[in-house]
């Protein structure tokens, strides 16, 4: 079984996080293609949205994965799930299931909660997380009432340094909301001391994202 990991940023934390959720949903001997284009996030960045370019590298990263013989992709970045919507259709062809890492996290969130808080360290990742939360809140005919947190000066930050950005952050939101969404795969490593501190859930996508992953393995029959 092979699978395709398609990033858009080479944080380590993140690398590290992802693989190891993999590994533990699907086993040590599941095969991981790792394909890496950071020039997607700095485009997106730079512009404040997916622009034609980055999105065709991304779609074209898909199709070398797939060329390559992955069962299915783990997309990783949310600001840029919405590229993986657009090609559900040839994943369908193609018999290679594209999963968005975030998405399960945002149903989840919904289930627990109306009022969710969605921390991010970029704009371009905070808006099509909201985006996501609100269409999947309207998929499960569920009012919610996002309450956004845009940490300025975070990203890139060591990973001591950015727990504590994200903790104090927190505590700006907290009393709003009944549960957060972490927007960034990176974040996810806070999750832990986040629900600690605070008492409330925090989510990080790549749990769910692996999860997902399983089950759409689970559809092929490969499981």
């Amino acid at each position: 079984m092979k699978v395709g990991l398609v990033y858009t940023s080479t944080t380590p934390e993140l690398i590290e996080l992802v693989e190891q959720e993999v590994k533990k949903q699907l086993g040590d001997d599941v095969e991981l293609l790792s394909l890496h284009d950071p020039s997607i996030l700095s485009d997106v960045r730079a512009a404040g949205y997916v622009t034609t370019a980055p999105a065709a590298r991304l779609i074209g990263m898909y199709m070398t994965a797939a060329q390559q013989g992955v069962d299915a992709i783990l997309n990783l970045c949310s600001s840029v799930g919405e590229v993986a919507d657009c090609v559900q259709d040839a994943a369908k062809y193609l018999g290679v299931p594209i999963v968005r890492v975030d998405e399960e996290m945002c149903r989840e969130a919904v289930r627990l909660g109306s009022r969710i808080g969605v921390m991010a360290t970029l704009p371009t990742t905070l808006v099509p997380t909201m985006n996501t939360v609100s269409r999947v809140a309207r998929e499960a005919g569920k009012h919610v009432e996002l309450v956004e947190c845009l940490i300025d000066g975070a990203f890139g930050l060591d990973q001591d340094q950015f727990k504590a950005r994200l903790t104090e952050a927190a505590a700006g939101i907290i009393d709003k909301v009944d549960v957060v969404v972490l927007a960034q795969g990176s974040m996810a490593y806070a999750e832990p001391h986040l629900t600690q501190v605070y008492g409330k859930a925090f989510l990080g996508s790549p749990r769910f994202g692996a999860a997902e992953l399983k089950k759409a393995l689970e559809m092929k029959g490969l499981i």
